[in-house]
């Protein structure tokens, strides 16, 4: 049997959406009431930050991983759909589940490779436009004349 994915490629891609979900967890962490507090009061209101360029790194090959997985859930279940057609003496309705669940796993696979690269690439550009632009260009222009 052939494999759309070698099992070392999907294992890759498994340990890499475990450890984004990790560091995601690790930089909003709860902070607990204190006595005089109640946790409505601790909560302060939501602001829209945008995400890193790590954060999107991570994001988009968690968007690849999924889509992978989804992928392979939607091909073992049409395998599974097929076999089941094929036991029973249903042979055209096996090769339909076998080819629906091919062509629905091939969709799911290249929807979650195009948004992870997409957010993969995003996020490497911005990465490597923070190298080259070192300066806050919003900040206060120094004085004309500091030596008066």
């Amino acid at each position: 049997m052939r494999y759309t994915f070698p099992t070392p490629l999907v294992a890759l891609l498994t340990f890499v959406f475990a450890i984004c979900a990790q560091n995601l967890r690790a930089q909003n962490p709860q902070t607990a009431p204190t006595p005089n507090q109640t946790p409505a009061q601790t909560q302060t209101p939501a602001k829209s930050q945008p995400r890193s360029p790590g954060g999107d790194v991570g994001s988009g090959a968690g968007d690849i991983g999924k889509g992978t997985a989804k992928g392979t859930g939607k091909a073992a279940e049409g395998v599974g759909k097929g076999a089941g057609d094929l036991v029973t003496l249903h042979p055209v309705d096996a090769a339909g589940n076998v080819g629906k669940g091919a062509g629905v796993a091939g969709k799911d696979v290249g929807v979650g490779a195009a948004k992870g690269t997409g957010k993969i690439a995003k996020g490497t550009s911005r990465g490597i436009g923070k190298i080259f632009h070192h300066g806050h260009h919003d900040d206060t222009p120094p004085p004309a004349n500091p030596q008066d």
